[in-house]
């Protein structure tokens, strides 16, 4: 797997070997969070001209006050592609009724939301994807994926996502994955129910920043390490890592967030927990060789999803051209997110 670089020189690198139309094309993104919105406004990783945070309210006035930002933008300076990436989970497939919404999630309000229908306005290639699909596919773009074909992104916060790019396309088929909702072995003796209002304790409702504040009424930033609380939380990422290598075989997993964002402190034990679960079978061993560079914190920090967003609408704006300049939604194959490699091979570019 060899050395991981770091975020200064893969930046530059990326920003080298970029072809010359994505770097000098601005384009347009959302990421659309559960507590927060970002609007950026960038050609690259490091050529961001604008960024607008906006509280996630009612869906109305979330989405109104993002459409103001993009219409300032629009009328200024222009942008040739829009890249959304959203929470969810989400409707997208491209052929279905209901392409662009919220669907079945626990956030008040938003269940059913559209979240493109005032977009298409903007007449330009919009691409879609969960927020945390667009975030790896970033990473894989300028940061700690570069170079790799599959790869997972996890994050672990307010809930926990996964997205997961394999041979270069984030994973797709009927929806979108939901990895941080997999069912897991508990630990022995432990019966607490979990948090999560769907499955209770999936890795979720074990793992997540809620999960254990409840347990422990501290929040995650500020409960100490030494907290056994922590232990479940461990051995339930290192079940769901565990499962992640054995079934779409990433080449380096990248933990961030508000609570993997601790990774000094807790990746070692993750990276531990997870040599155990594997117990020696199939490709652990390589893993083991090289586990410092296999579990690693992501690069770009809280710049992951509005880069994403970015990233979505770069490739769209690409599937686009390739396809004459006549997709706006780009419905190319089902999947409107190609990294470079993945759209030569699918597109025979």
């Amino acid at each position: 797997m060899g050395p991981m670089p770091t975020l200064a020189s893969t930046e530059r690198r990326g920003e080298e070997t970029e072809p010359s139309n994505r770097s000098a094309t601005l384009m347009a993104g959302v990421e659309l969070g559960g507590t927060k919105c970002v609007c950026i406004l960038a050609s690259g990783s490091n050529d961001i001209h604008d960024q607008v945070r906006i509280p996630t309210g009612r869906p109305d006035e979330t989405l109104d006050a993002i459409q103001t930002v993009l219409t300032g933008w629009a009328e200024s300076v222009g942008f040739a592609a829009l890249g959304v990436g959203s929470f969810g989970p989400l409707d997208l497939s491209p052929t279905s009724p209901t392409y662009g919404t919220v669907v079945n999630t626990p956030k008040p309000g938003w269940n059913g939301a559209d979240l493109l229908i005032r977009l298409r306005a903007f007449d330009v290639p919009i691409g879609f994807d969960t927020d945390v699909n667009g975030a790896a596919v970033a990473e894989g773009r300028w940061g700690a994926g570069r170079g790799l074909e599959s790869y997972a992104y996890v994050t672990v916060g307010t809930g926990i996502g996964v997205g997961s790019v394999v041979r270069g396309l984030t994973a797709r088929g009927l929806g979108h994955t939901e990895a941080g909702h997999l069912r897991i072995p508990r630990m022995a003796g432990r019966t607490w129910p979990g948090v999560c209002p769907f499955h209770g304790d999936c890795v979720e409702g074990l793992a997540c920043g809620p999960a254990i504040r409840a347990q422990s009424g501290v929040a995650a930033e500020d409960l100490p390490l030494t907290d056994p609380v922590w232990e479940e939380a461990i051995q339930a990422l290192a079940a769901l890592f565990h499962n992640l290598v054995l079934t779409t075989a990433p080449q380096r997993i990248l933990l961030g967030g508000g609570v993997g964002g601790r990774h000094s402190e807790l990746l070692p034990r993750i990276r531990a927990a997870m040599l155990e679960s594997l117990g020696g079978y199939a490709v652990a061993p390589s893993i083991a060789e090289e586990i410092d560079a296999f579990l690693v914190a992501p690069h770009l920090g809280d710049l992951a999803g509005p880069l994403g967003a970015i990233a979505l609408a770069q490739d769209a704006f690409e599937i686009s051209q390739a396809a004459g300049g006549e997709l706006s939604l780009v419905p190319f194959r089902r999947d409107p997110v190609f990294s470079r490699a993945a759209l030569s091979r699918e597109a025979g570019l």
